[in-house]
């Protein structure tokens, strides 16, 4: 038998929960063909089915239905070992997620604080930030909108800022207007919600031009695809800062105004670990405002870093 994955497990309950393939992916913060594909090889792995599904509805098989009060044990006996092998190790790390971007010198800045784990599972924005507010991370670099903070009891510090450039077709690498530019909104709203947020404060404030898209294609290949088809400049997301360029594509930098995403590190509210808050202090002492209230530059509405 091949072996099954803890989150495999996590899946399964969730969905024997809502006995919707869509809510479940909802509530676990992954896009629901993901969902699909993982409760597919579960079924696969384990040689039974679990689920009778349709267009119309989901619902338990016996097997599934024998299985899930075994399926909650097993979850919960894990997360009760790893509780044991903390409190067995002297000290609980730190639990920081991130989206595409770490602070060079993370380890350097929080060696004297805390142990710090860094996250292997790399989520969206809004997805890291619900893992914070729910106790899966303790903390997490993410772009983050002031409502988000309030509706989910959070607190952030700005760790990081990317000033966004435009990708062009051609060899012309002069200064664009933001008015003059293209910005890409996914249909896909689990995997690009705070993108697709983000995006659609930038055509309201700059007068950039929303063009939608439903093929993920914010970033990698189909974006340079996307850009080709528009055939002129297109706002490049955060997670594309670094990725070199075709040649026959160019980069330019946007002006009028100067677009900005921040980075927040956040946390829970109501934390009173030492280990966290210093940590989150130690990450976040000295940064400053890395340009984003220069006289040209410009935040959403809802950044919480806009004055």
């Amino acid at each position: 038998m091949a072996r099954v994955e803890l989150r495999q497990l996590r899946y399964f309950v969730a969905v024997a929960e809502e006995l919707n393939f869509g809510r479940a992916a909802e509530r676990l913060l992954i896009a629901g063909p993901s969902l699909s594909q993982q409760i597919k090889a579960l079924e696969r792995d384990l040689g039974v089915r679990l689920f009778d599904r349709d267009r119309r509805s989901v619902a338990l098989t016996p097997a599934g239905s024998a299985l899930l009060p075994h399926t909650r044990a097993l979850l919960d006996g894990a997360d009760e070992l790893q509780l044991r092998a903390r409190r067995l190790s002297g000290s609980e790390p730190v639990r920081l997620g991130y989206v595409n971007w770490l602070p060079p010198d993370l380890t350097a800045r929080t060696a004297a604080v805390a142990q710090v784990h860094i996250d292997a599972w790399v989520a969206p924005s809004h997805a890291q930030a619900a893992r914070v507010a729910d106790g899966s991370l303790d903390l997490a670099i993410c772009w983050v909108p002031t409502g988000t903070l309030d509706e989910l009891g959070l607190r952030a510090r700005l760790i990081g800022a990317d000033r966004l450039y435009a990708v062009a077709p051609g060899d012309v690498t002069g200064e664009v207007r933001a008015s003059d530019s293209a910005v890409l909104l996914d249909d896909d709203t689990t995997s690009w919600s705070s993108w697709n947020a983000y995006a659609e404060a930038v055509t309201k404030g700059t007068g950039a031009r929303a063009v939608r898209i439903s093929d993920g294609g914010i970033t990698g290949p189909a974006f340079f695809d996307h850009v080709r088809r528009i055939g002129g400049p297109v706002i490049n997301s955060p997670k594309g800062q670094t990725t070199p360029l075709p040649s026959d594509l160019v980069r330019r930098a946007v002006v009028g105004p100067e677009i900005h995403w921040t980075w927040s590190l956040v946390r829970r509210r109501n934390e009173v670990r030492s280990s966290v808050i210093s940590t989150m202090e130690a990450l976040c002492d000295g940064v400053g405002d890395l340009g984003v209230h220069a006289a040209d530059a410009w935040l959403p509405d809802c950044d919480p870093y806009r004055q």
